[in-house]
Formats: structure tokens, sequence, C-alpha cells
């Protein structure tokens, strides 16, 4: 457990804003379900109106809690394998998210090992589908709010400190990719892959 208090921002985060917007905010948010999670390291932005997004295509109802309300989850699985955790942004309807990449663990450490199998702490949430595993996420979580259990998002007390960030583009699409929509805490140890040198 970190020796920081913290103090709960679910409410003070606005989801209704553009996901860039949120996924850069987001960096430094502790997000716990159930009491296991850490640190936000590195989020991706999605958009509608860009192709690599889900909500590209409109509302589908394997997608449907991506398209509202705010501050929600929205759960996907990846290659059919590994579940990821998604924020949704914006205004209903609009269908724009932030992926949750890489957490620093800090709490429930050994239960996050159990799931994942392992015991390297930089490598238990280093990617959307390690933070899935390590949180126990699942489809049941796909629309839950994140301002009430099993979710917790938490700031320091007296606010969020200054971090650097590191800005670049998305990890594993092929469309879009020009877009620099991937966000992360810059130095950090636990992030998926390294930003590039700019």
């Amino acid at each position: 457990m970190p020796s920081t208090a913290l103090l709960p921002i679910a409410e003070s985060i606005d989801f209704n804003g553009p996901s860039q917007d949120v996924a850069r905010r987001l960096i430094g948010v502790t997000v716990l379900i159930d009491g296991v999670g850490g640190r936000i390291v590195e989020t991706e932005a999605y958009d509608s109106t860009e192709p690599a997004a889900h909500g590209f295509g409109g509302l589908r109802p394997h997608n449907a809690a991506l398209f509202g309300p705010p501050g929600h989850a929205y759960v996907y699985r990846s290659y059919g394998i590994h579940w990821c955790l998604n924020f949704v942004c914006r205004e209903a309807g609009h269908g724009a998210g932030v992926l949750i990449r890489a957490l620093e663990p800090t709490h429930g450490i050994e239960r996050m090992r159990v799931r994942r199998g392992l015991d390297e702490m930089r490598l238990l949430c280093a990617g959307p589908g390690r933070v899935g595993q390590a949180l126990g996420i699942d489809r049941s979580f796909d629309g839950m709010a994140l301002s009430a259990p099993p979710f917790e998002l938490l700031a320091p007390v007296g606010g969020q400190p200054a971090l650097a960030l590191a800005v670049g583009p998305r990890i594993g699409i092929s469309k879009a990719i020009e877009l620099p929509w991937r966000f992360g805490e810059k130095g950090s140890r636990y992030l998926s892959k390294p930003f590039p040198r700019v």
C-alpha cells in the first residue's frame, strides 16, 4: 500500500470531454477494482470519428457500452483472448473511450501475481491484456459505472502532481496511425512499450 493518502476523484474527472483530454488527465490516477490495481501510467484515446476506434462503424450490440453514458467501463476481448478495460468519454451516443494500457501496481499485488501467474512487478500490468488479467476484468464489467464499487478512481491528497508526459502514436493498429493519441508517464518502468524518441 503506498504511503501517499488518496482521495476519490471519479466524479471530478470530466468524462464528457474529448478522449484525448481524458487520456492525458488519467495518467497518475489510481484505479482499483475490489481493492486491486495501481497508478495509471499509460493510456490511448479513441474516437468514433477515426477508423481505429471500435465505435467507427456505429453502435452495435458488442460495443453498446462505448456509446455511453460517459464515466462507465467499456470492456472488449482482444484477439479472442484478453479482456481490455476502457473508460467511456464524450456525450452519450458519441462513441469515444480511453484504453487503459498500463499500470504501476500498488494495491493487491499478491492477488495480481496469482492471476497473472508471475512475480515480476514490471510485467504485472504492462499492456492492456495484462491489466485486464491482473484486475480480474471480464465481460461482466462492461457498462459498469466508474464512480461506484467495484471501481475506485483515486488521486493523491492535494491534487495530481505535475507529471512529465510522453506522447506518441497508438500501438497495434493499422489505421489512423498518424494520430499521437498514446500518453504515458515519462520514464516509468511500467509502460507496455517505450515511447519513440523525439
